[in-house]
C-alpha cells in the first residue's frame, strides 16, 4: 500500500484535487432541506447515471488498453525491469475498484428511491450528499487512474520511441548496447 502511495503520488494527487474541486462545488450549494434534496435528486439523476455509464466504460476501455500496452511491452527489443509491470498491475487494479465503484453507483442510481413513499423527506438529504460526494470520489479516481496511464504511456514513449536511458530498462539491455557501441566504435 505504501509504495502504491509512493510510486503513483502525483497522480494521487491529481485525483485527491479533482475529487476537492468538484466536492466543493457540491457543498457551495450549502445545507438543503429534505423537499429540496429531493427535487434536486430527481433534476440530476439522467447526469448522474451518465457519468457512473461514462466512467463504466471507459474503465472497461482502459483495461483493455493495458492489455496492448503490456504487447507492446513485451514485444520491444529492450527488457523492461519488473517495476514497469508492477505499474501496469497497479494501474489494473485501481482502474476495477472504479469499474465496480462506478457500476454499483449506477445500479444504485437505478432504484427508484423518489417514487416511493416509504422514504421518510429527510433521508432526501442524505442520500443527496453520499450521492454527491460518491460522485466526486469517482470522477477523481477517474482522474487518477488516467494520470497513472500517462506516467505509464511517457515512460514507454521515452524508453521505446526516444530511445533514452530510463531507470526502467533492465541491466542486461544496457550491458548489451555499451558492448556494441564499443564495437561500433572500434570498427
Amino acid at each position: 500500500m505504501f509504495n502504491f502511495l509512493k510510486d503513483h503520488k502525483n497522480a494521487i494527487y491529481g485525483g485527491l484535487i479533482a475529487t476537492c474541486f468538484t466536492g466543493m462545488g457540491v457543498f457551495m450549494l450549502g445545507n438543503v432541506t429534505g423537499y429540496e434534496a429531493e427535487h434536486l435528486l430527481e433534476e440530476s439523476l439522467g447526469g448522474l447515471n451518465m457519468l457512473c455509464n461514462t466512467i463504466v466504460l471507459a474503465s472497461a476501455t482502459i483495461l483493455a488498453l493495458l492489455l496492448t500496452l503490456l504487447s507492446v511491452s513485451f514485444g520491444t527489443e529492450m527488457s523492461l525491469k519488473k517495476v514497469h509491470y508492477q505499474q501496469v498491475l497497479s494501474i489494473a487494479k485501481f482502474d476495477v475498484i472504479l469499474f465496480v465503484a462506478a457500476l454499483i453507483l449506477f445500479q444504485f442510481f437505478n432504484i427508484p428511491i423518489i417514487e416511493s413513499d416509504n422514504v421518510p423527506t429527510h433521508w432526501f438529504s442524505i442520500i443527496y450528499w453520499v450521492t454527491l460526494a460518491m460522485t466526486s470520489v469517482i470522477s477523481g479516481m477517474m482522474i487518477t487512474v488516467i494520470l497513472m496511464l500517462y506516467s505509464a504511456i511517457t515512460n514507454l514513449i521515452a524508453i521505446i520511441g526516444l530511445g533514452k536511458n530510463h531507470p526502467m530498462i533492465s541491466e542486461e539491455n544496457l550491458d548489451k548496447e555499451l558492448e556494441k557501441e564499443k564495437s561500433d566504435l572500434e570498427s
